[in-house]
């Protein structure tokens, strides 16, 4: 087994068991599932810099706003949400979306998607002001991305232009990056090349730094957002781990393997050097402990809490 830290993320890549069986079935059809499945396919179409996972401070409210993703191009960046609705959608007065999927007993109906996503253009805005990256009006701007391929129709007179249905998405290919810089409404039209770079390399940099969903890395290629909590282990091995912390790490290695018929870990990890971008320097440390060490993980909108050793 062996799990892999990097830039705030922890990733597991971990054994079966980790999961039980109706566990692991749930995780096939999860709405992380099909966010990163969007953010690998955006990455390529558009060539540009992802960042899946994010919790936004929103300073109206004191709590923190989830974003799907948010991807940063030279021309702009633009925040999406990945919508996981199977079935047929019907679109009501009110802007709201009921989703009848067919094979439940009622109707789902959930929140202006589009409005929601305008929402975290704004809150995404006055975080990065907040933090020196102030923008120009319509730079970022916001996309709903239907990626069930259970998803039937819409019925409506009217489908918003942000939204793309999974049909839209299955035919993007990356050869269409023209349509991208469309997207960009008010985006950023004039100025000069070197203030372009200078939002750029910042945009890059404050969301690389910003607050965000750990990630569990399973079998298959299969994710699952939540949060990383701590080691649980012997005292001696907790003492040594206790520098092993995101504000001091950006990345992270762990190995299991055998040695004179004694299980150890062996943790490989990189201090974070903030001089360079928050890049990580490029010495590594080593640290060994007890196999029994215990990681504990818990699953995003959920009480359980998952240890794997």
């Amino acid at each position: 087994m062996w799990a892999e830290l990097i830039c705030g993320l922890v990733i597991f890549r971990l054994l079966r068991r980790f999961f039980s069986d109706d566990d692991a079935l749930e995780i096939e059809n999860t709405d992380s599932g099909a966010l990163f499945s969007v953010a690998s396919k955006v990455e390529k179409i558009y060539d540009g810099k992802v960042y899946a996972g994010l919790r936004i401070p929103d300073a109206d409210t004191g709590s923190r706003e989830d974003i799907d993703m948010v991807i940063v191009t030279k021309g702009g960046a633009m925040v999406i949400s990945v919508k996981n609705f199977s079935g047929i959608i019907s679109i009501e007065s009110d802007g709201s979306w009921v989703c009848n999927a067919g094979d439940r007993h009622k109707a789902e109906r959930h929140p202006d998607p589009v409005a929601e996503a305008k929402k975290r253009v704004s809150i995404l805005e006055s975080y990065l002001e907040q933090r020196g990256v102030p923008l120009p009006e319509g730079y970022i701007s916001c996309q709903v991305i239907l990626a069930n391929p259970k998803f039937c129709s819409i019925h409506s007179n009217y489908i918003p232009p942000e939204v793309i249905t999974y049909d839209q998405w299955t035919v993007l290919k990356p050869e269409a990056k023209s349509l991208f810089s469309g997207w960009f409404k008010g985006g950023l039209r004039a100025g000069k090349k070197e203030m372009q770079e200078s939002i750029h390399q910042k945009l890059n940099f404050v969301l690389s730094t910003a607050p965000m969903w750990d990630r569990l890395e399973l079998k298959s290629n299969k994710h699952v957002l939540g949060e990383f909590l701590e080691f649980k282990g012997k005292n001696d091995d907790l003492q040594d781990l206790r520098n092993i912390k995101r504000s001091k790490v950006s990345r992270l290695i762990v190995q299991q393997f055998s040695m004179l018929g004694f299980e150890l870990v062996q943790l490989l990890y990189s201090p974070r050097d903030f001089r360079n971008d928050g890049a990580s320097s490029s010495e590594w440390k080593e640290l060994t402990i007890r196999a029994s060490t215990e990681i504990l993980f818990q699953p995003q909108n959920s009480t359980k809490k998952r240890g794997s050793s």
